[in-house]
Formats: structure tokens, sequence, C-alpha cells
């Protein structure tokens, strides 16, 4: 399973909706329910399921699932 497989494996557990494809050039505003909550519920998927860790500057440049997938490679290498 690649990292973006697994990645949309966890868009779509958090935002309930098995459906769901994410896009690296998606944003919060393209996914119905993605608000400051659930994005903190993502984070911490995310950081969970890769066994990784984002500091405040790092989540702050996420502009798109593109820029968090990128991250998340950087990390697990």
């Amino acid at each position: 399973m690649t990292t973006m497989e697994r990645l949309n494996a966890i868009f779509c557990e958090v935002f309930d909706d098995d459906d769901l494809e994410i896009a690296p050039e998606m944003t919060a505003a393209d996914v119905d329910g993605w608000d400051s909550l659930s994005h903190i519920n993502l984070i911490v998927a995310v950081e969970s399921a890769f066994k990784i860790r984002f500091n405040q500057r790092e989540l702050l440049t996420f502009k798109n699932v593109g820029d968090l997938l990128h991250s998340i490679e950087s990390k697990i290498g």
C-alpha cells in the first residue's frame, strides 16, 4: 500500500466517508466536514498511523493534501 493509499484510508476513517478519494491539490474546502476539530483528529490519526510527529511550524505550512503527503514521506524515508 502506497503512502497515498494509507493516507486516503485515514481520511475515510476520520471523515466517516468510505467513498472519499483524496488528491494532492485538495484542501479543507474540498472535503465535507473538514473543520478545525476534524483537522486535529486528522493530524493525530496521521501521526499515530505513520508513527511520526509534526511540529507547529510544519502544520502551518500545509496548504493542501499534497503538502501533508510530502511531509509524511520525508519523515518516513
